[in-house]
């Protein structure tokens, strides 16, 4: 693999772009590999990386039934941060906000991260307590949280409408000041690269239709490109995880539902932080090319619909105008939508499932993007050893079985999971 640099820039510069080679190849699948991921999103290509780059395994495929990184990695709102309540939950994505920090340096290509910082807003003195014993959970364990007072809130989001007549009063805030955003076709592409260099074999076009197996045990999947023989194979395919368990003839404790986003036309400088809100799941945030960026809740029934609906759409812009009245300035773009697979309890799943040689990374609900470079990690860890990282420990498929769930909100099962 060639290095990107200034250096490339300048010789492109002076040939005409005519030096650039491939990021990745486009090989024809082999009859067998020693471990098999299913999912060429960002999970998916981080996982490949790690099990090739720390794990030093290099018979590895990739199999993506589109395109890499057109699934949900494409289709979210870039952000990146840590500021979770609960030790597993913060443990593991600040393990991941440490990756995002040096990840453009670690590929070899620029993943935009953005540190502009991720702020919580309260809208009550309820909030506020919520927030303050959040920010105590994260600083006991060393990681930065910083309670905010209405003016510091106002000094940092001058546009935020502080009036006390606002429809959503504004208390204060939390701010986790590492947090923000990265480019989420970068993350892709830039892990797809590393991957390939070390010698995986990224084959897309290729989706899945079912598992071999002897007795118990999964050894390979059929796909629409045939047979392919694995000793070990990991599903990593976001909101699909359910279908593609199922055809291993599991059933899983997620529900597939649509979670849409929209950006505006390019302004100037407006949104200085990516802006979130304590009681509405409202999250707001400027783009590098000057789009606002926003979404709001998952359609909150089951689908696999990749686009948006209208009713979703208008709560996210009613909130937000509420939030930033000068947004109703902006011309909607485009909006789109992903399909997230939401767990009973809103925490990943990542780990061994019952049926042998075959592991699940999946159950991200609205949060996957966040953790890519620590899902990969851990996912690859656990697919070479056969073991859990510490990390992802927590997070695996039996705690629902044993009652051990890791809910963030107190809110118990989604409503319908019962």
């Amino acid at each position: 693999m060639s290095q990107y640099s200034a250096f490339g820039l300048l010789r492109g510069a002076l040939n005409g772009q005519k030096h650039w080679q491939p990021a990745w190849r486009d090989p024809e699948p082999k009859s067998h590999y020693d471990i098999i991921i299913i999912g060429g999103g960002g999970h998916g290509l981080a996982t490949a990386y790690y099990l090739a780059k720390v794990h030093g395994l290099k018979n590895i495929a990739v199999l993506e039934k589109g395109w890499i990184g057109g699934g949900n990695t494409g289709r979210n709102t870039t952000i990146v941060r840590s500021n979770y309540r609960l030790k597993p939950l913060h443990d593991l994505f600040e393990f991941g906000l440490k990756m995002w920090e040096h990840l453009s340096d670690e590929l070899n290509y620029n993943v935009m991260f953005s540190p502009r910082g991720a702020m919580f807003l309260g809208h009550s003195d309820a909030d506020m307590t919520k927030l303050a014993e959040r920010g105590d959970a994260m600083r006991c364990d060393g990681i930065d949280a910083d309670l905010m007072t209405r003016d510091e809130v106002q000094k940092l989001e001058p546009l935020l409408d502080m009036s006390r007549s606002a429809r959503f009063p504004i208390e204060g805030g939390l701010i986790q000041r590492r947090g923000g955003t990265a480019r989420h076709d970068a993350v892709a592409w830039g892990y797809a690269r590393g991957a390939d260099s070390l010698g995986v074999d990224i084959i897309q076009k290729c989706e899945v239709t079912g598992f071999v197996r002897d007795g118990d045990a999964v050894v390979g999947v059929e796909t629409t490109r045939g047979r392919i023989n694995a000793g070990r194979v990991g599903i990593c395919v976001a909101g699909h995880s359910g279908h593609v368990a199922g055809l291993a003839g599991l059933k899983l404790p997620v529900e597939s539902q649509t979670l849409q986003a929209m950006v505006t036309e390019g302004v100037k400088p407006m949104i200085n932080s990516v802006i979130m809100s304590q009681s509405l799941h409202c999250y707001i945030s400027q783009s590098d090319k000057g789009g606002i960026v926003f979404g709001g809740d998952p359609d909150n029934w089951p689908s696999y619909a990749q686009r948006g609906n209208p009713m979703v759409m208008e709560r996210a812009v009613a909130q937000g105008l509420a939030l930033v009245p000068a947004l109703s300035r902006l011309r909607m773009v485009r909006t789109w939508s992903g399909v997230t697979d939401m767990s009973f309890d809103g925490a990943p799943i990542i780990g061994e499932t019952p049926v042998k040689n075959l592991f699940l990374n999946g159950g991200w609900c609205y949060g996957g993007f966040k953790a890519t470079p620590a899902s990969g990690w851990t996912y690859a860890h656990t697919l070479a050893t056969g073991k859990p990282h510490a990390l992802n420990a927590p997070f695996a498929l039996d705690r629902f079985e044993r009652g051990a769930t890791i809910d963030e909100t107190g809110s118990g099962p989604m409503p319908n999971s019962r």
